[in-house]
This record gives structure tokens, C-alpha cells and sequence, in this order.
């Protein structure tokens, strides 16, 4: 008989064999492959839980005689057990078993990490309508065209495009997005100036790896501001400093900084365009400006304004992606930085993942290179147009003295409520007891000012939205 010491499972200290808790006899050992055969019936103990974790495991010697193999199957079992990292070896105490997490412990972890990150992830239980800013209208994905051009493309593309290419990007993406950058966005660049990225994310990462290596360790954001950003930053080793944004903009007479991460076309949350004057004080500040254009394509009552980037291709690091017109999940975006950072964050992102998946690369190449992505693009911008009358109607309506700020644009809108009323994470709470869920104006602040709700709405349908707006205004109406 076996003695385990420690918790094994439903035993505890108690006289087990191996049979007991490995659930292998003696009499079904195999003539050959008897160290995989214990090998797995010890991993099978560990992730069934009759060796749970802290259990130790029965002495060699005392494990062969039970089961009547050899000592040194035992040994060799035992270790593969250590190197799987399933158990350890102490001096003095054996083989102890480290085992398997529960799934719902690691299940568990997981939400709290999302939960911590603030992510549109699938909303908490009691939401019916989630107005989570930034996610556009994925029932709008352009499936067919997007086959149409897949299969176009595998029927032409060669091994060597499959490779391992250049980390910037594949040229057929860059030559197509350049062209379309120009013309849309007035950048002033070449093809080979573009990276092609894993989305925004990727794009702050990389520079700002590439910022702190190159000395810089604080840069100015906007307040409020993508709170993302703000703890991208902060990864990286880049203090993210605060800068007021008012009606006009971020306040550019404030920074001080060497860098500033603005988002001028359509400024998250607010909604205001950077004015002319703020831009040509940015133009004259001297620094490094990062321009997120996160969302420019979304422009409901005329033509966006064009990037900073046109204006100083030499001082303005310029990102976007289709996270807002495609889907997030398609992790493509780029970046166009000064010449004199391109050899650093082309390493980095060389370093990084070797380069971006070719094959979404060369389908979005094609979809702009037929026009297929413009008619996209114009699809839903009319449709999320009617999305964003339908809420403001609606608030009209059950929120009056609510103000909305901003332009008619992108996928959100923020709504500024009493100063002298509750806090606006309480505002929240009210909403999602409501089964709506908005993001507060607080989660994206770093220094205090009114209480306000960012409510997106491109990924729900005008009847659902409108239905949002009467339930806010139960909600957060006093009785």
C-alpha cells in the first residue's frame, strides 16, 4: 500500500495504493511504453483531481513495487511530470504535485483582468443594450465582398507572398493605402513610409517604445482622453501627462512635453474638432505630435478635416485602422511616422511579431483597389448617421437638460449632465440597473471636472436606441 501525505483528491493521508488514486492496475501494464503509460496516468490524476495541488507523491521505490515496474520508469515518470510543470522536486520532501488550475479559477482571473481593462468585452449579466463607445456595427462587416476578394487573391498570390516578408507590410497594401491616405486624409508620404500595424494599439506601442528609448519620458494626452492610451503609455515607461481639452481642443499652450498623443479630427470623448488657431499653435509648439485618427472616416454633416500630418510630415506621427469602418477583430492599422524614427519602429515592430498577417493585408488591398471599401465606407456611414439622429432624438426627448458636445461624427457621443447632481459612476450604475450600459465620463478623466456619460451607438439599430434613451431617462431623472 501506498501512503500519501498531503490532499489527494476525495483521500487525505490516508493508506492508498496506486491503483486508488492513478486508477492503473498492476495487470494492464504494458510490455512496452510503460514510462508514457505512468506518465499519463499521473497527469490524468493531476487534472482529475485525485492528486490536487501540495499532494506529495508516493517514494520511487514504494510506487514501482505497488504497480511492479521498475524504479527508474518511476523516476523518469516523475520527471516528466517536473518538466510538464505539472509537479516539483524538493530535497528533503519528494515530488510534490503543482497540478492544474480549475478552469474556474482561471476563468474567474480572466474576467477580473477585462473587468480591470475596461474592454467592450460581452457586457455584464442584466444588459439588453449596450452602448459601449468605439465598437462599430459589426452586422454590417462586408462579408461577400470580402470572400469575393479573398478568393481573388488566393488564386493569385504566390508561395513567396505567403513568406516571411517585409515587417511593414506587404507593398500592395501600402501602394493602395497611400493612395488612399492622400486623397482622403491629405497625407503628405510615401508607401514605403508606411508600417502596417496590428491596429492603433500596436501603432502608441511601437512609438512609444521607441520614445523612451530615445530619452523621452513623459508626453502630453488629452483630458479626458482614451484611457487606453493613457495605460498604454504608462506600460511602455512614458508618464502620460494631462492636458485640458476644451470646445477648441487640447489646450496647446499648456504642453510642455516633448511628445503629445492627440486625437484632432475628432477628439475621443468630447467630439470637438481641434480649432484652426489650436492646430497652428500645435504646428509652432516644436514637439513630436502623435495623431490618432481613429475615427476621421465618420464624418456625418461634410467632409472631415484633413490630418495634421499634411501639414508637418517631418513632426507628426500619423496612426489609423479598420477598427472603426471594418471590425476591431481584424487588427490592421498603420503608421506613418518621421523619416528620422521609421529604422527604430521598423525594427520594433520587426521585433515585435516579424510582421502582420499577409493574407488580410493583400484582401484589404484589394478591396481598395476596386472601390469596394469606399462603398463600404458609405454604406455605413448613412446608416450609423440615422443611429446617432435616432439617440439624439431621444434624448431630446427623456433627457432635455442633458448637453450633447461635439460634431456629428464617428461612433459616440458624450452627454453632459448637472454639475450639482450625483457622480457620474453612479450615473452609470443607474443605467446598467436599467439594462443599459455607457461608459462614465470619469473613466477617461485624470483630473476632476462635470459628470458626463459617453454613449456609442453605431452597434445598435435606431428602435433599440431610442428605447436606450427613454430607459436613461428613467433612470437618471430625479423622482
Amino acid at each position: 500500500m501506498v501512503q500519501l501525505k498531503g490532499q489527494c483528491g476525495v483521500a487525505k493521508g490516508g493508506p492508498i495504493s496506486g491503483s486508488d488514486f492513478l486508477q492503473l492496475r498492476a495487470e494492464d501494464a504494458p510490455v512496452k511504453g510503460l514510462t508514457a503509460w505512468l506518465t499519463a496516468g499521473l497527469r490524468d490524476a493531476i487534472a482529475g483531481r485525485r492528486l490536487a495541488a501540495g499532494a506529495r507523491l508516493p517514494a520511487t521505490r514504494v510506487l514501482a513495487a505497488d504497480l511492479k515496474i521498475s524504479r527508474g520508469v518511476v523516476v523518469e515518470a516523475y520527471q516528466r511530470l517536473i518538466d510538464e510543470g505539472l509537479a516539483t522536486g524538493r530535497t528533503g520532501a519528494g515530488t510534490i504535485v503543482i497540478g492544474n488550475r480549475d478552469k474556474s479559477d482561471i476563468a474567474e482571473d480572466r474576467r477580473k483582468t477585462l473587468d480591470d481593462l475596461r474592454l467592450p468585452f460581452p457586457p455584464p449579466e442584466g444588459i439588453d443594450i449596450d452602448l459601449s463607445p468605439g465598437v462599430p456595427d459589426l452586422s454590417a462587416f462586408p462579408r461577400r465582398q470580402w470572400l469575393k476578394a479573398e478568393k481573388a487573391v488566393l488564386d493569385e498570390i504566390t508561395g513567396a507572398d505567403l513568406g516571411y516578408g517585409d515587417p511593414g507590410g506587404t507593398p500592395k497594401l501600402r501602394a493602395e493605402l497611400i493612395a488612399w491616405l492622400r486623397r482622403t486624409r491629405g497625407i503628405r508620404a510615401e508607401a514605403d513610409d508606411i508600417v502596417v500595424v496590428n491596429g492603433v494599439a500596436q501603432a502608441l506601442a511601437l512609438l512609444a517604445r521607441t520614445l523612451r528609448q530615445g530619452g523621452v519620458t513623459a508626453a502630453a494626452i488629452e483630458d479626458p482622453g482614451s484611457r487606453g492610451t493613457r495605460d498604454l503609455m504608462i506600460h511602455w515607461g512614458v508618464r502620460p501627462e494631462p492636458v485640458p481639452v476644451d470646445e477648441q481642443g487640447i489646450r496647446a499652450d499648456l504642453i510642455t512635453q516633448d511628445a503629445a498623443v492627440l486625437t484632432p479630427a475628432h477628439q475621443f470623448p468630447t467630439g470637438v474638432v481641434l480649432s484652426p488657431a489650436r492646430r497652428r499653435a500645435l504646428l509652432d509648439w516644436g514637439g513630436l505630435i502623435v495623431e490618432d485618427d481613429y475615427d476621421a472616416e465618420h464624418r456625418y454633416d461634410r467632409a472631415p478635416v484633413a490630418a495634421l500630418q499634411g501639414s508637418a510630415p517631418e513632426r507628426v506621427a500619423y496612426t489609423g485602422s479598420v477598427s472603426k469602418s471594418l471590425a476591431p477583430g481584424m487588427r490592421l492599422g498603420w503608421l506613418i511616422a518621421p523619416r528620422r524614427l521609421q529604422p527604430a519602429l521598423l525594427a520594433a515592430k520587426h521585433d515585435s511579431d516579424l510582421g502582420s498577417p499577409a493574407l488580410p493585408q493583400l484582401v484589404l488591398a484589394r478591396l481598395l483597389a476596386s472601390g469596394d471599401y469606399e462603398r463600404h465606407l458609405r454604406l455605413v456611414r448613412s446608416r450609423q448617421r440615422r443611429r446617432r439622429d435616432a439617440l439624439l432624438t431621444g434624448l431630446a426627448q427623456h433627457l432635455p437638460r442633458a448637453r450633447v458636445t461635439g460634431v456629428a461624427a464617428g461612433l459616440h457621443l458624450l452627454i453632459l449632465l448637472e454639475a450639482d447632481g450625483p457622480d457620474d459612476t453612479v450615473l452609470a450604475e443607474r443605467a446598467a440597473a436599467h439594462g443599459v450600459l455607457v461608459h462614465p465620463l470619469s473613466w477617461h478623466r485624470q483630473r476632476p471636472g462635470p459628470p458626463g456619460l459617453v454613449l456609442g451607438y453605431a452597434a445598435q439599430p435606431p428602435d433599440r436606441l431610442a428605447e436606450a434613451a427613454q430607459r436613461l431617462g428613467r433612470a437618471l431623472t430625479p423622482p
